[in-house]
């Protein structure tokens, strides 16, 4: 079975890289196609995954690019010929079926990293109508699954796989290296967030980032007025160039709204050794899929989680975590003052969201899923 895949970085999607390094393993020719140049791409060669230097990601401010870009796909094909194409971003996709055409017999598979685009009419039925007969989808979570089946696509052409990680990786506890870093006694409430900072789209009509920082600053703002104590910490920062501006923008925002009382730590490689020193993790996204929910469940840290896309999936308010609409900071607030007035009850939570990560997002099982999908195309 030689299967093609699709990304547009070679940089980040290592949730993509996993899924390949286990279909690889379990028998499956893997190739990849992704931009030159990024650090990922010798784990892709180690993993033993072919890998083709060319960036499909469809440039929509240059459409006279577009002829060229087709080509070069449509060669890539036939060099390869593959059994099947498996997308993994939008951008693809539609380079991908624009450049093969809607009556193209090749089975293609678009594998959906974020609900971003279904949430908009306007992109989802450009989407979708591009698609032909030999063209299936992979949500990977439930909320984009019940999607597609409600825009009228066939259920035996949508499927369900969450994109997974290694268990093993959040195996250790150890504590302290965060709260060193800052200068905060083990003792003070350290709620944190831990996400890339994107900056709005306004054409979209977006006033606030995709992940809520501004949220989670101003439910800070709000906590602090009936406990002090605490103290609130973000780590990540922007996504590429175009969301510098925005990062400073987020960090001014909290210095005014917050003063000393929050710190941003930027763009992190060691988050799995700072999330043990949180007392409570907070994902206040506008639009995601599952996110950090499954890192923070997986280190046990009572999570907070704003009930939009996947992230039900895996926070049920009062069972696995806390749930709270988006947009809220008001009601964001409140939980994190619940969790962390009750630390036996957040952790017993914190336990049950654990055991629920480990068996929705185990990569090894959900690689098997997909291979099993693809035997289903492919016969």
């Amino acid at each position: 079975m030689r299967v093609l895949h699709l990304v547009k970085t070679s940089i980040g999607a290592t949730w993509a890289y996993r899924q390949m390094r286990e279909l690889a393993k379990l028998g499956v020719e893997v190739h990849v196609a992704l931009p030159p140049g990024g650090p990922l791409i010798p784990a892709y060669l180690q993993a033993n995954v072919t890998v083709h230097p060319y960036n499909f990601d469809l440039p929509m401010k240059t459409p006279w690019d577009w002829p060229g870009l087709f080509q070069q796909f449509r060669s890539l094909i036939r060099v390869i010929q593959p059994d099947l194409v498996h997308s993994h971003f939008v951008g693809t996709t539609l380079t991908m079926r624009l450049a093969l055409g809607r009556a193209h017999p090749l089975p293609r598979v678009f594998q959906i990293p974020g609900p971003l685009h279904l949430e908009h009419s306007l992109l989802r039925l450009g989407e979708t109508f591009l698609a032909g007969p030999a063209d299936y989808w992979v949500g990977s979570c439930r909320w984009t699954q019940r999607r597609y089946l409600q825009a009228g696509i066939s259920p035996r052409r949508v499927f369900l796989s969450y994109y997974g990680t290694d268990l093993e990786d959040f195996a250790h506890s150890e504590t302290g290296n965060l709260r060193r870093e800052i200068g905060v006694h083990r003792d003070t409430p350290l709620v944190g967030m831990v996400a890339y900072m994107y900056g709005p789209k306004r054409f979209l009509g977006q006033r606030r980032g995709l992940k809520g920082h501004e949220d989670l600053i101003d439910a800070l703002a709000l906590g602090f007025q009936h406990n002090d104590s605490m103290r609130g910490v973000f780590i990540g920062g922007a996504w590429g160039s175009p969301s510098l501006a925005y990062e400073h923008r987020v960090r001014r925002y909290g210095r005014q709204k917050c003063g000393a009382r929050v710190f941003f730590l930027g763009t992190r490689h060691d988050v799995r050794d700072l999330y043990p020193d949180l007392d409570v993790a907070v994902h206040p996204s506008l639009s995601e899929n599952v996110g950090g929910a499954v890192e923070s469940l997986l280190s046990g840290i009572p999570t907070i989680a704003t009930a939009v896309g996947g992230l039900p999936d895996l926070v049920t308010n009062h069972k696995t975590g806390w749930s709270v609409p988006p947009r809220s900071p008001a009601l964001l607030a409140e939980a994190i003052l619940a969790a962390l007035a009750n630390p036996p009850k957040a952790h017993a939570m914190a336990q049950a969201g654990q055991e629920r990560a480990r068996h929705l997002f185990d990569v090894k099982s959900t690689s098997k899923q997909v291979y099993q999908i693809y035997r289903n195309l492919i016969s």
